[in-house]
């Protein structure tokens, strides 16, 4: 079943520990670092990600959206991290980044912004673990699902079967209860979701989310 990766950029940071405990169940934790240069927004850095990884078994998935990626990957990689993504707008030399991201102990993944062609990563999606589609422009939680990023999924997903990979695909942006089951419908692996899940009983919310997916299992 395609899995949910609660996005903690939506969380109330007063009280991290429980939120992040709340939603202890799910597979993944997304972490988005934001530098207030690649996007309009400052989130947090390592050193968080290194306080709460002592309260979380979870998969650590560390979404950089910050220029020069690469000059960071190993203090993030050391923070904790299981899996590091980089966009592919923000490294001159993505590959060299991959590397750098492996070679670190960690999986790698790359980030599109929704204008990004997938003719870029024709070349390194032989080297990738995980593909992360961005469904809204990067900087802010909150924001609405652009829907042509459903077509640009199931032709990803395509792109992945033709090279004969196991790269995993994520989504990220605007996902919620209500479009939630046809973004799995496209062949996508993980899910973030961030306010859908933190407003409110992060918990049942979670539940929520799992339930509308088995569902739609059925159905099919």
């Amino acid at each position: 079943m395609v899995k949910i990766a609660p996005s903690i950029l939506s969380a109330d940071f007063s009280r991290l520990k429980e939120e992040i405990t709340s939603v202890k169940s799910a597979e993944y934790l997304h972490l988005d670092i934001m530098d207030g240069r690649f996007v309009p927004n400052i989130t947090f850095g390592p050193v968080v990600i290194k306080s709460i990884r002592q309260h979380s078994n979870q998969i650590f998935d560390t979404h950089l959206m910050i220029e020069e990626p690469e000059r960071y990957i190993e203090e993030f990689a050391r923070a904790g991290s299981d899996l590091i993504t980089v966009h592919i707008e923000a490294s001159n030399h993505v590959h060299r980044t991959i590397q750098l991201i492996k070679n670190s102990g960690c999986k790698a993944g790359v980030s599109l912004n929704p204008a990004t062609s997938l003719n870029t990563i024709e070349n390194i999606i032989d080297d990738l673990d995980l593909i992360l589609i961005m469904s809204v422009n990067p900087g802010f939680g909150g924001q609405k699902l652009i829907l042509k990023t459903i077509d640009k999924i199931k032709k990803l997903k395509l792109m992945i079967k033709e090279s004969s990979t196991e790269t995993l695909i994520e989504i990220d942006g605007g996902v919620n209860f209500k479009n939630v089951e046809k973004i799995a419908k496209t062949g996508v692996d993980i899910i973030v979701s961030g306010s859908t899940i933190f407003v409110g009983d992060p918990t049942e919310n979670l539940s929520k989310f799992r339930k509308i997916l088995r569902n739609s299992e059925q159905v099919e």
